[in-house]
C-alpha cells in the first residue's frame, strides 16, 4: 500500500503546523485523497497567512484545511482539535536553542508537558497513530533545548508502554535547511546586504537534509515503525564553513567577508543523531536505524538482574563521522531546495 493510500479518507492533525515542517505536508498532502489536514498552533497571525496562501495555491482542495487556535500547554484546548482524527504530527516545539538557554522552563511547558498533553489527548480521542518529531540535540543534550527535546522522548517512549491502541513513533532528525530560524537564509540576507557573513566556528559540522526529508522520515515512521520506536535517518553532514561557501558562491559574496564570532551558548562542535548506548539495540534499516523501546515492565528487579550479553557494533553515529559533504556537493543539494531556487530567481531579476 502507497502512502498516499494510507491517508485515503482519513483526518490528520498537524500540532504546530504552521511552520516550515507543517506547510511541507501540506503542500505533498492536500491534493491527494486525504479527508482533512488540521492545523493546531497558538498564533492566529501564522493561521491567518497560511489560509490566504493555500487558499490561493490550491482553491479546489483548500476545504480540507481546517485550522484550530490553541496550545499545546493547554490539554483543554487539544482535546477538541482531536475529535475524530485518525494520525496526528507532533511538531509543535520551541527549537531555538538560544531562547530555550535562556528560558529554560518555557521550553519544558512546550516540549515536555506539551508532548505529554498532546499523547494524553491523543489516546484519550482514539487517535490510531501520533508521530512525534525530535531533534539531533537530543542526543548526549548539552542545551536547554537538546535536554527539553531528550525528556520528550523519555515522555514518548513512556506513554507507549500505557497503550496498546494508539500507537507512539519518534523521529529524531538533524538541521533542516532552510527552514524557519535556520542560518541560510540569514547568509543570503547578508550577503545581499553586503553586510559579513556570519559563522560561529568554520569546523563545527551539522546533518542536513532538506524538508522534503524530514516528511519522508515522518512517513516512514507512521508506515513501517512499531510502537515506541525512535527512527533516525543517516544523513548527510557538513562542516559551517562548507555551507557558508557554497552560499556565497550561490549569491555572489566573497569568502573574505565571512567574519568568525565564536560558539554561541550551548553550541556543540559535532551533534549525535544516534547514541553508544542505542547502538547496543538500534536495528539498522538501510536509510534509517531503528531504535526499538526497552519492553521490559515496571518491576524494577530486572533492571539490577538483566542486562545484555551481547551488544551490537554499530557506534555513535554523529555528524563528523557520517560522509561529509564537500562544496560541490553541498552546493548541488541547496540547488534542489524551492526556497534556494526562488532566491536564486529573485537575484537573476535583480541582477
Amino acid at each position: 500500500m502507497g502512502t498516499t493510500d494510507l491517508f485515503k479518507d482519513k483526518i490528520l492533525l498537524i500540532t504546530g503546523g504552521t511552520g516550515s515542517f507543517g506547510n511541507a505536508v501540506l503542500n505533498r498532502f492536500l491534493t491527494t485523497n486525504i479527508s482533512e489536514i488540521r492545523i493546531f498552533s497558538r498564533d492566529e497571525k501564522k493561521q491567518d497567512d497560511m489560509r490566504h496562501e493555500f487558499q490561493a495555491k490550491y482553491p479546489e482542495n483548500f476545504e480540507k484545511l481546517k485550522f484550530y487556535i490553541g496550545d499545546v500547554r493547554d490539554l483543554q484546548s487539544i482535546r477538541p482539535a482531536m475529535v475524530d482524527v485518525d494520525y496526528v504530527f507532533h511538531a509543535a516545539a520551541l527549537k531555538q536553542v538560544p531562547s530555550c538557554e535562556f528560558f529554560p522552563i518555557e521550553a519544558v511547558k512546550t516540549n515536555i508537558l506539551g508532548t505529554e498533553n498532546v499523547l494524553t489527548a491523543a489516546i484519550e480521542m482514539g487517535v490510531k497513530t501520533v508521530v512525534c518529531l525530535s531533534t539531533d540535540k537530543a542526543a548526549y543534550p548539552v542545551n536547554a533545548m537538546g535536554t527539553s527535546k531528550a525528556m520528550m522522548e523519555k515522555v514518548i517512549v513512556a506513554k507507549s508502554r500505557a497503550t496498546m491502541t494508539t500507537k507512539i513513533c519518534c523521529t529524531r532528525y538533524g538541521n533542516v535547511m532552510c527552514s524557519r530560524g535556520s542560518v541560510i537564509p540569514l547568509w543570503i540576507d547578508q550577503i545581499r546586504s553586503g553586510n559579513p557573513i556570519t559563522i560561529t566556528e568554520p569546523t563545527m559540522t551539522r546533518f542536513i537534509m532538506s524538508l522534503e526529508e524530514a516528511v519522508d522520515l515522518v512517513l516512514f515512521a507512521f508506515e513501517c515503525g512499531e510502537h515506541g520506536d525512535i527512527l533516525v535517518q543517516k544523513a548527510p553532514a557538513c562542516t559551517i564553513e562548507t555551507q557558508a561557501k557554497a552560499v556565497i558562491q550561490l549569491f555572489g559574496g566573497k569568502e573574505e567577508n565571512i567574519k568568525v564570532i565564536g560558539i554561541r551558548h550551548g553550541e556543540k562542535m559535532y551533534e549525535t543523531l544516534l547514541t553508544n548506548e542505542e547502538c547496543a539495540h538500534a536495528i539498522d534499516m538501510g536509510n534509517f536505524y531503528r531504535v526499538p523501546c526497552d519492553k521490559r515492565g515496571l518491576n524494577y528487579d530486572k533492571y539490577f538482574k538483566q542486562g545484555n550479553t551481547e551488544r551490537n557494533h554499530l557506534t555513535e553515529f554523529n555528524s563528523s563521522n557520517t560522509q561529509l559533504l564537500t562544496v560541490e556537493q553541498t552546493k548541488e543539494k541547496l540547488t534542489s531546495l524551492t526556497y534556494i531556487q526562488e532566491r536564486l530567481a529573485e537575484k537573476e531579476i535583480e541582477g
